[in-house]
């Protein structure tokens, strides 16, 4: 994923530098002019190059605390250790001030007291501020890297589901192959052409995030065609699959566990068999609609791959598209019924 200019470290280090710029010019910008007041002091250069000693001290505390301190002792619960340093820190900051305001302004007198009071709430402030900061900062990282941890187990997870698609689907179309050769021998080859052009998808399309979704109607109509050859007049099937309004994309092989299902829980010896499936796509809204005939007094024989398709495709959706979707499935009058609404914006 492209990282964004804002979370680059020279966008970072120009913020750092611009804050501090402003921090430390806000007595000049506010100072009042001296143009119609009294002449400005002999030794305003010593002052100025005081107040910038000051500045570089202010900076080093307030990253040495961030940097530093933070992470040694407040991380690791160390507090009685990190109030005494603290402390420990207030004279050396006295001291650096007496040594560069001798060298700096020789000609004032140093006092002790307003070099106490001169210093201790900008260090409480810098303090503060450095504190916070830190805190905001490991916030912002633990959450990117919770977020970064969440997608990596959501792509994992989906390839598995993604993986269990298709041998399952293969499993099924093989075996409706073999019933197709034992019954309808002469019907095996425009079979073979129709599987062939599911295994191409299957193979070179679906390892993309998102496919078209006309692609993703096409191979349904192909394992629908597939499956009018090989029931024939047994199942009637109906199709409308032409109302999408443009080019939509939908993660691959996504609905095809639907279509699956009606076909292997909706024919046999099920009495008068019927499957309907529509597909809509307008305004953002996809709509998938499949229904077929069951019989609640037809036992039908379980294998381990029983469930897959309906469990899996379920999960998809969740981690696909969460509030975003809305699946209905209701099994009413000898009718199985699945409804799914997708919002594609």
């Amino acid at each position: 994923m492209k990282q964004q200019w804002y979370n680059t470290k020279w966008a970072q280090l120009m913020l750092h530098i611009l804050c501090w710029a402003l921090l430390f010019s806000l007595p000049y910008l506010l100072r009042p002019s001296y143009e119609n007041s009294k002449p400005p002091r002999a030794n305003e250069d010593q002052h100025t190059y005081l107040y910038f000693t000051h500045i570089v001290t202010w900076v080093c505390l307030f990253y040495f605390n961030a940097f530093v301190l933070i992470p040694k002792f407040i991380n690791s619960k160390k507090y009685w250790r990190y109030v005494f340093v603290l402390i420990a820190l207030i004279p050396v900051i006295i001291v650096i001030d007496a040594i560069c305001f001798k060298l700096l302004l020789t000609s004032e007198t140093y006092r002790f007291r307003n070099a106490v009071l001169f210093n201790f709430f900008p260090f409480i402030f810098i303090l503060a501020c450095s504190t916070a900061y830190q805190m905001i900062r490991e916030r912002i990282i633990a959450d990117k890297l919770a977020n970064e941890r969440e997608n990596e187990n959501l792509k994992t997870e989906l390839s598995f589901l993604r993986s269990q698609v298709s041998p399952h689907f293969m499993f099924n179309v093989l075996n409706n192959m073999v019933a197709l050769s034992r019954k309808y021998p002469e019907k095996l080859e425009p079979s073979l052409i129709k599987l062939s052009s599911l295994m191409r998808y299957m193979l070179y399309e679906t390892d993309e995030q998102k496919v078209l979704l006309e692609k993703e109607t096409e191979y349904l109509q192909s394992y629908i065609d597939l499956q009018q050859q090989r029931f024939g007049k047994k199942v009637a099937i109906h199709t409308c699959m032409n109302d999408i309004d443009r080019n939509y994309e939908i993660e691959p092989m996504l609905l095809i566990p639907f279509v699956e299902n009606a076909f292997k829980h909706g024919t046999g010896l099920i009495e008068n068999a019927s499957i309907h499936i529509e597909l809509t796509a307008k305004e953002g809204l996809l709509h998938f609609f499949v229904k077929n005939k069951y019989s609640e007094f037809v036992d039908e024989p379980k294998d381990k791959t029983s469930g897959i398709g309906l469990a899996n495709v379920k999960r998809r959706l969740n981690l696909l598209y969460g509030k975003n979707h809305n699946i209905q499935i209701t099994k009413q009058d000898g009718w199985f019924t699945i409804s799914l609404n997708i919002n594609l914006h």
